[in-house]
C-alpha cells in the first residue's frame, strides 16, 4: 500500500509538472506578458492618451496615498508579527508585498467605482482609435468625424464595459491571502491567482465591442487562458508599486487595447468562440 502510495504521489506531482510546463511555454509563446509594459511605452509616447488620466490627477493621487498611508500604519505590523512565525527573516519582503496587495485592492476599488471608470474606457477606446481600429469602437460608442486626435473621435458612451469591484471578487481575494504565510512559493501562487482574474477583466471592453455572449468569452478566455493569465500577473505587479497603481492602472488598460488590436489585426481567429457556438446549436 505505501508502494502504491508513493507512486501515486510521484504520477501526480509529474502530470502537476509537465502541465505547469505547458502553460508557461502557451504564456510565453503568446507574449501577451509583454503588452503591460508596451502599454508604458505607448502611454508615455502619445500625451494624447495620457489626457483621461491627467483629468483626475490630483483626486487619484489623493487616494493613493491616504490608503496607503493608512495601511502602512494600521495593518502593516500586526501581519509581519504573523508572516514572521511562518516566514522567518523574509517575513519583511511578504508583508511589504501583502499590504502593498491589499492597498492596491483598496485603491482599485474605490478608484474604479468612484474616480476613473469612464475615464480608463475612453483610455482603451482612444488607443484602439490610435490604432486605426475605428470600426471596431464604433460598436460601442458615437465616432465623432474629422481630426487626427483619437481621443476628440470620441463620442457618448452606448455601455460602461468595465467590471466594477463585485463581492465575489473581494471574498475570493481575501480568501487567497492566507497564501502569503507560505515562504515564497505562496506570493508566487497569490499573484498568480490575482492574474489569472485580472488578465480576462483587462478585455472586458474588447468583448463587449465584439458583441460576445458570456459563453463566447469564457470559451475564448478558457482556449488563451495562459496568455491572459500572464498577462494579468504582470499587470498585477505594475499595479501593486507604492503610489504609482493608479498610473498602471491606466497604463495596463492602454496594453490591453494594443493586444486587442494586435489580435484583430492578425486575424487570430477571434470570430472562433461564436462560430463554436453556432456549430454547437447546429449539431442539436
Amino acid at each position: 500500500m505505501s508502494a502504491r502510495i508513493k507512486e501515486t504521489v510521484r504520477e501526480t506531482v509529474a502530470e502537476e509538472v509537465n502541465r505547469v510546463k505547458e502553460v508557461s511555454n502557451d504564456a510565453f509563446q503568446s507574449g501577451a506578458y509583454l503588452y503591460p509594459v508596451k502599454g508604458i511605452a505607448y502611454f508615455m509616447t502619445h500625451p494624447e492618451i495620457r489626457r483621461p488620466l491627467m483629468s483626475r490627477l490630483t483626486s487619484t493621487i489623493s487616494l493613493s496615498v491616504g490608503v496607503i498611508a493608512f495601511m502602512f500604519t494600521f495593518t502593516y505590523l500586526p501581519q509581519a508579527a504573523v508572516l514572521a512565525l511562518f516566514n522567518g527573516p523574509f517575513a519583511v519582503i511578504s508583508t511589504i508585498l501583502l499590504t502593498l496587495s491589499e492597498s492596491s485592492t483598496i485603491i482599485n476599488l474605490l478608484s474604479r467605482s468612484f474616480l476613473i471608470e469612464d475615464a480608463l474606457v475612453d483610455t482603451f477606446d482612444g488607443t484602439l482609435v490610435s490604432k486605426n481600429k475605428t470600426d471596431l469602437v464604433s460598436e460601442g460608442r458615437q465616432i465623432k468625424a474629422g481630426g487626427r486626435d483619437p481621443m476628440g473621435k470620441l463620442g457618448k458612451l452606448a455601455k460602461r464595459p468595465f467590471e466594477r469591484f463585485t463581492p465575489k471578487a473581494i471574498v475570493r481575494y481575501f480568501m487567497y491571502l492566507p497564501l502569503n504565510f507560505i515562504p515564497f512559493v505562496g506570493t508566487v501562487l497569490f499573484l498568480t491567482l490575482q492574474g489569472k482574474r485580472t488578465g480576462p477583466v483587462a478585455h472586458g471592453r474588447y468583448f463587449q465591442l465584439k458583441k460576445w455572449s458570456n459563453s463566447q468569452r469564457e470559451a475564448w478566455v478558457q482556449e488563451h487562458q495562459a496568455a491572459y493569465t500572464s498577462f494579468g500577473v504582470v499587470a498585477v505587479l505594475l499595479e501593486l508599486v507604492p503610489f504609482a497603481s493608479i498610473f498602471f492602472a491606466f497604463t495596463n488598460t492602454v496594453g490591453a487595447a494594443l493586444w486587442a488590436a494586435d489580435l484583430e489585426r492578425s486575424g487570430s481567429d477571434t470570430t472562433a468562440p461564436k462560430l463554436r457556438d453556432q456549430a454547437a446549436k447546429a449539431e442539436l
